[in-house]
């Protein structure tokens, strides 16, 4: 069974706002929580699904997938929503905690930042897709102190001004106000002897290698995402890396969605008695029959060589415009054939379109 979109699920718009997100979410998690519904398989189901649609899009990141990618963009990204910790008092205490200072204190895991980079693809590579090894430089854990940031034989100590939190909350009047404890700088926690390794950041600079398997179908700006390939974060989880597409130009073809332009030349001789031309496609050439009479500027279909998008894997069609080559340097020979063979046309009946012309010119003088 197909998952529902997840802008449908909450009940608003593409380009809704984190504040109008976070209320839909609200108002769906009250009406479908499993403590407001006992014994009852189908709104905890719809719970979920708005739980799992929520986690989604108030992530910027995920977000930008999904609308790009649909349901496919954010498989196997993790981070999901853990349904057992969603708690209805959490959910009234979230509308009015930061006012009334009722919210968890529970600390909120850090995270490092995301990374991108810039990956260029042939359009070969983009339209039929490819897996590339690109490398990026990275932390490793320090061997020296297990990551601990602390010297070999000593160990981190509890931070005593937010108990381990990180976040420490001031109470300002009738307001309390949540902020990053300046002892620890949120850490949680307090480095007296530092590694001399790793100079306390508990990770050491290094390069890392990367597979990465473009999708077919992808196109400039497209991303793929790779989930805790980004920044090193001590005591936290790893940032994402986010490979940004480029495709560089092709000699040959032009892409328009899912349709490949090109346009070819084709000798006088073939144009006039009819025969074949080979055409390049993405894998290989093949040949096109080109029928008599053909003038410059028709255009023949190749059905299914085409690009294809991400969301539709159905390939497009190669759409040939062809030109009619003139031909040069010709001999003496030649062009006394040519004078022959031109004396033997009649203009009106094989050059229609030059006669057509003329005949309004003269109208035009008349």
């Amino acid at each position: 069974m197909s998952k529902r979109d997840y802008y449908e699920i909450l009940g608003v718009s593409r380009d809704s706002s984190a504040a109008e997100l976070k209320k839909a979410f609200k108002k769906k998690a009250m009406k479908y929580h499993p403590d407001r519904n006992p014994d009852n398989p189908e709104a905890a189901a719809k719970f979920k699904e708005a739980a799992e649609a929520y986690d989604v899009l108030s992530d910027s990141q995920k977000k930008s997938a999904y609308d790009q990618f649909g349901h496919s963009g954010v498989e196997g990204m993790g981070g999901g929503p853990n349904f057992n910790d969603i708690n209805i008092n959490d959910i009234f205490g979230d509308i009015f905690g930061d006012v009334f200072g009722t919210r968890s204190q529970s600390r909120r895991q850090r995270r490092g930042s995301d990374l991108q980079y810039n990956l260029e693809l042939s359009l070969k590579e983009a339209v039929l897709g490819v897996q590339k090894k690109i490398k990026i430089p990275s932390h490793s854990e320090c061997t020296e102190c297990n990551g601990s940031g602390a010297e070999k034989g000593t160990s981190p100590t509890v931070c005593p001004n937010c108990n381990g939190s990180g976040q420490v909350r001031m109470q300002q009047g009738f307001f309390s106000v949540q902020q990053t404890c300046s002892t620890c700088s949120g850490n949680g926690q307090i480095i007296k002897n530092i590694c001399r390794a790793c100079r306390g950041q508990g990770a050491l600079k290094d390069n890392k290698t990367l597979s990465v398997n473009i999708p077919a179908g992808v196109d400039n700006g497209d991303k793929v995402r790779l989930s805790g390939e980004g920044e090193w974060m001590k005591g936290g989880q790893r940032g994402d890396l986010y490979v940004a597409i480029r495709v560089s130009e092709n000699p040959l073809f032009e892409r328009d969605g899912r349709h490949l332009y090109i346009e070819a030349p084709i000798p006088f001789d073939i144009s006039v008695i009819g025969g074949s031309i080979q055409i390049p496609t993405l894998e290989n050439s093949i040949s096109l029959k080109i029928p008599s009479n053909t003038q410059t500027g028709k255009v023949f279909r190749i059905k299914g060589k085409g690009a294809s998008i991400v969301r539709d894997r159905r390939r497009g069609d190669i759409l040939c415009r062809v030109v009619v080559e003139t031909p040069s340097n010709l001999s003496k020979q030649q062009l006394e054939m040519l004078n022959k063979f031109k004396d033997s046309l009649n203009s009106d009946k094989n050059y229609p379109g030059s006669s057509t012309f003329s005949k309004a010119i003269s109208k035009i003088k008349e």
